[in-house]
């Protein structure tokens, strides 16, 4: 089977080959013989009924500084395709909502990863709410009072915003910090949209746990641990990536939400799980394979490709 693959992400000029997973998705799609596309999400265009993309033929390779050579830009029907993989990064705002609404015109025909429409209705801290006894103690308002007696009942707790990625605008206000108005009124002059906040889990300090799940079953984990005097576990500001397994309640996790994953066609997930709590479901441009695959001496994007080849040839 060799598949016309079109991949909607960020530049590819900036990709970091050691670790990001789009790359080794491409990578291992040009590999199996498929073809690959390149264009970013200004590059999408509705233009009479038709879904349009300015788009490059690209070949990669791992080797730093020279990963990828591209064509001239071409303009693509991307019902041409046979699977457009959906990888551009947060934050997710109107123009990624844009870009779903565009994508819904040829999907399933053409195969997104993942379901545009599923994208859209799943954003990370929302689709969680969803589950029941699995999320930490949340409340997701914009309303003072409704915060405050929030935090006077939780005491410590964490604020951030509700679309937010990579850790960005991310609060730890402990019992008596006086910030708490402050803070709050920045939120809603930055944001219009309200504020998520939790109960401070502890456990942050052994570890965030991200799990990957391909169509709805877990296949990987990597626990990720904020350096001394940060809350926040995220690579780029310093977390670091150690070996982990799944424990008996993150298998929980996983069989409780997994059905729901498979059944929406969201092929490639991943979740963050703190000490016995689900926080976030990421579906829009999961990451994780590379420090997993170093860890586990696997290739979890073959998995991945295995699940797309899948449904294409029952189709």
């Amino acid at each position: 089977m060799s598949l016309a693959v079109a991949i909607q992400m960020d530049p590819i000029e900036d990709v970091d080959i050691a670790g990001d997973s789009t790359f080794v998705l491409a990578l291992e799609a040009q590999n199996r013989g498929h073809s690959l596309f390149h264009y970013g999400p200004k590059d999408l265009s509705f233009s009479d009924g038709k879904i349009i993309a300015s788009a490059r033929p690209i070949s990669v390779r791992r080797e730093q500084g020279n990963h990828f050579s591209a064509g001239e830009i071409e303009r693509i029907n991307l019902t041409h395709m046979d699977v457009v993989l959906m990888r551009q990064d947060p934050p997710f705002d109107m123009s990624y909502i844009t870009a779903t609404h565009l994508l819904e015109h040829v999907h399933p025909d053409t195969l997104v990863v993942n379901d545009p429409v599923s994208v859209r209705n799943a954003p990370e801290k929302l689709f969680v709410t969803h589950f029941d006894g699995i999320l930490p103690p949340t409340l997701i308002s914009t309303n003072l009072e409704e915060i405050k007696e929030f935090r006077a009942e939780h005491k410590d707790i964490i604020i951030k915003p509700l679309y937010g990625n990579g850790g960005a605008g991310v609060f730890h206000l402990k019992p008596g910090d006086e910030n708490l108005s402050a803070l709050c009124e920045m939120f809603t002059e930055f944001y219009r949209e309200p504020m998520i906040v939790q109960k401070y889990l502890p456990e942050v300090r052994e570890g965030d746990k991200r799990i990957i799940l391909v169509d709805g079953e877990p296949v990987g984990a990597i626990n990720r641990v904020p350096q001394e005097g940060e809350v926040r576990s995220n690579m780029h500001v310093g977390g670091q990536a150690v070996k982990s397994q799944l424990t008996k309640r993150e298998i929980e996790i996983c069989e409780e939400i997994g059905p729901a994953l498979k059944e929406q066609g969201l092929i490639f997930v991943g979740i963050d799980v703190i000490g016995n709590f689900l926080t976030e479901i990421n579906v829009t441009s999961p990451t994780g394979l590379q420090e997993i695959n170093r860890f586990d001496n696997v290739k979890l994007e073959s998995g991945i490709w295995d699940c797309i080849e899948d449904k294409l040839g029952g189709n």
